[in-house]
């Protein structure tokens, strides 16, 4: 099944993602302009109103008011002073006239394009007093403002789908990595389990027409013993799949780990199906040397195994396999080699591919094993290498950091 629908949904995850991010920003940054308008709107309201109040107090006469500030004095019999250089269509006649008549102190707007005017008219005495200011300063200013909250909403807008798309990235990288981990898998398991389960549908089937044919209990016996060896190779590529999908996520504390007692062990396992081979074992491990490693047991075990079978297999009778241990500095070294059939030199990086077939003629399959050893030494810091030559046998290095190397 290709990976194509995965990267399809991921990518629609993250622009979702990152438009809803980048939209919530905007609308926030939206929001937060707003109340800054509105702030400084009350702002020049509220001055504005304080300016016109306390020049209408305090004014005496209609000379030297304040910038963008004009002064109307109407006397008793309607007589109207005014400040020089008033705007034309100023003042407001009918205030004026209104507060002479009686009426109450006024404030009101004049004009409505570019800011316009605000004019407050009171009496004071025998006189009404009429100061109006210009709006056109405050209208600039505001119009200064709104074009700065445009350019920084662009500028956020921007910023924030960038961050956005940086963020659902990182959010989604987890999903991308289960997904591939999960896909990996199910292809592993596929091409891992399609061939031993075959083989066990076929021996069980001849198993079932041996035994409705009557067959003698030789013939049953070993149709029963290539079901068990093909439950055993069944059992070993479920283990490698179980180890491969825990790799990517192995977080738990490392233990020391004493690679000559898991050799010894390994060994063990091994002794019945070698000496059926004929092949002859052998554990090397100075007993003075430390062979500890920070580790997981049960990888590092696996490794082994995956190692020792490795070599058992291509092993004919009479050869002889051995796990070599010693020290190399600060690290621990393990080596698996045996006289078999060996490998062509070119082939030595193509082992630890996984599902990797010999080539030159050489049909041996290397399937899961070889490639989980090598993530699994890799993963502890370590490295792995490969030797052989055709017909000369081979031999894997194993160098990992001692959990003593703090001491040499």
């Amino acid at each position: 099944m290709s990976a194509g629908p995965d990267r399809v949904m991921l990518a629609r995850a993250r622009r979702i993602m990152a438009l809803q991010t980048a939209a919530a920003i905007t609308v926030s940054l939206l929001v937060l302009g707003a109340l800054v308008l509105i702030v400084v709107t009350y702002s020049q309201n509220a001055a504005a109103r304080t300016l016109l109040r306390e020049t209408a107090a305090s004014a005496d006469d209609v000379k030297d008011p304040a910038p963008g500030v004009w002064i109307f004095v109407q006397d008793a019999a309607g007589t109207v002073e005014a400040t020089e250089d008033a705007p034309r269509g100023l003042p407001d006649r009918d205030a004026l006239d209104r507060v002479r008549a009686g009426g109450a102190a006024e404030t009101v707007r004049i004009g409505g394009r570019e800011g316009g005017y605000l004019a407050l008219t009171r009496r004071r005495g025998a006189r009404v007093v009429q100061v109006v200011m210009s709006r056109h300063e405050q209208h600039d200013e505001r119009e200064r403002l709104l074009g700065a909250l445009a350019v920084g909403e662009l500028i956020g807008l921007l910023v924030a789908l960038l961050s956005a798309a940086l963020l659902a990235r990182r959010a989604t990288a987890p999903l991308a990595e289960a997904l591939a981990r999960q896909r990996h898998f199910v292809a592993d398991a596929s091409h891992e389990l399609r061939t031993p389960l075959t083989q066990l549908h076929t021996r069980a089937q001849l198993l079932q027409m041996d035994l409705r044919a009557g067959a003698g209990l030789a013939d049953v016996t070993t149709d029963v013993d290539h079901l068990v060896t093909g439950t055993r190779h069944l059992g070993e590529v479920v283990e490698d799949l179980l180890l491969s999908s825990q790799l990517g996520r192995r977080d738990d504390v490392r233990v020391p780990v004493d690679l000559a007692t898991v050799a010894a062990e390994v060994l063990a396992e091994q002794t019945d199906r070698a000496g059926a081979q004929r092949v002859e074992l052998t554990l090397l491990a100075g007993a003075a040397d430390t062979f500890v490693v920070l580790g997981h047991r049960a990888a590092l075990r696996r490794v082994l195994t995956a190692l020792l079978d490795n070599a058992l297999s291509h092993t004919p009778s009479g050869g002889h396999v051995s796990v070599e241990l010693g020290t190399a500095g600060a690290a621990v070294a393990v080596v698996v080699r045996d006289d078999g059939t060996g490998f062509d030199p070119a082939d030595t990086e193509r082992l630890f591919a996984r599902f990797a077939r010999g080539g030159h003629g050489d049909h041996r399959r290397f399937g899961l094993g070889l490639a989980l050893a090598k993530e699994v030494i890799t993963g502890h810091g370590g490295t792995i290498d490969a030797w052989g030559r055709p017909g000369q046998g081979a031999a894997f290095t194993i160098h990992l950091p001692s959990a003593n190397r703090d001491e040499q």
